[in-house]
């Protein structure tokens, strides 16, 4: 690992965040994949730190939170409880997204519960300044979690999706079709024309699309739910500070106030030095 130049790294950390697999890269880097993994180990742990650290103190004014579905090893109706112990079955990665400069301000990966949701909602509340207006979907667990969190301080919507039946043609993987959606308002005075939850939603199709270890129907799943986390903080970093927002022209970092310039992978790479 210490052997690798930093355009090395650099190669495989841009081949990890477009959403290539370990032993992909393996071969089109011409590096272990040991020394791959622990190159992700780090730089997982790296990340993780420095947005623990900086990405605090936001004026958000639209927040939108949502949850996506993935499993570590398998899926957990084919989970053993000797597997369930080490991590594997279902798991979900909760995200926050500011609708103004595509932020992530805070992501949460664990179980799909009401602990979850009380921790993903009070990381929210200490990284944000003000009030701001928070949608999520109908799941239960955020009524008492937003309030838990933020107090009486938001103006809080929920957006509840109305999907038709499944007609027997229809594949299994396809997904209903979407005939309505029904608002309501939970808390404060949320403004109805920006109670949505797009942006959020389309942050979760990229989170597919750039990480091998959510693709359905592979065998590119995570074996290994420390990897998994430690994937999603180093494509949550570079998502922030490293990738230009095609309709912003910055990264949300820069858009956010938190840096002045799009990073590079170089720079990325230099929070293993700052560890």
């Amino acid at each position: 690992m210490n052997r690798l130049s930093t355009d090395k790294r650099a190669q495989v950390v841009s081949a990890l965040v477009e959403g290539n697999s370990l032993r992909s890269i393996t071969r089109m880097c011409g590096v272990s994949i040991n020394t791959v993994t622990k190159l992700l180990i780090d730089m997982g742990c790296a990340c993780a730190a420095y947005h623990h650290q900086h990405v605090r103190n936001l004026r958000v004014r639209r927040l939108q939170c949502d949850e996506i579905w993935q499993f570590i090893g398998a899926k957990r109706k084919n989970v053993t409880p000797e597997q369930e112990q080490k991590g594997w079955g279902d798991s979900w990665t909760w995200t926050a997204i500011d609708a103004d400069t595509k932020l992530c301000v805070t992501y949460y990966v664990g179980n799909r519960d009401r602990f979850a949701a009380y921790n993903f909602m009070c990381d929210c509340a200490d990284r944000i300044i003000g009030r701001p207006q928070i949608t999520t979907d109908a799941y239960r667990p955020y009524l008492q979690a937003i309030e838990d969190a933020f107090g009486t301080e938001v103006d809080y919507a929920q957006l509840h999706k109305i999907y038709g039946a499944s007609t027997p043609d229809e594949s299994r993987y396809s997904p209903a079709t979407c005939i309505g959606c029904d608002m309501k308002t939970v808390m404060g005075d949320p403004d109805p024309k920006h109670v949505s939850t797009s942006f959020v939603e389309r942050q979760n199709l990229t989170m597919r699309m750039s990480m091998r270890r959510f693709t359905r129907l592979t065998n590119g799943f995570s074996k290994k739910l420390e990897n998994h986390g430690h994937m999603v903080a180093l494509y949550f970093m570079h998502y922030n500070f490293c990738r230009v927002h095609k309709t912003l022209r910055v990264t949300p970092a820069m858009e956010a106030g938190l840096t002045d310039h799009v990073w590079g992978l170089e720079e990325l790479i230099e929070l293993l030095r700052m560890r």
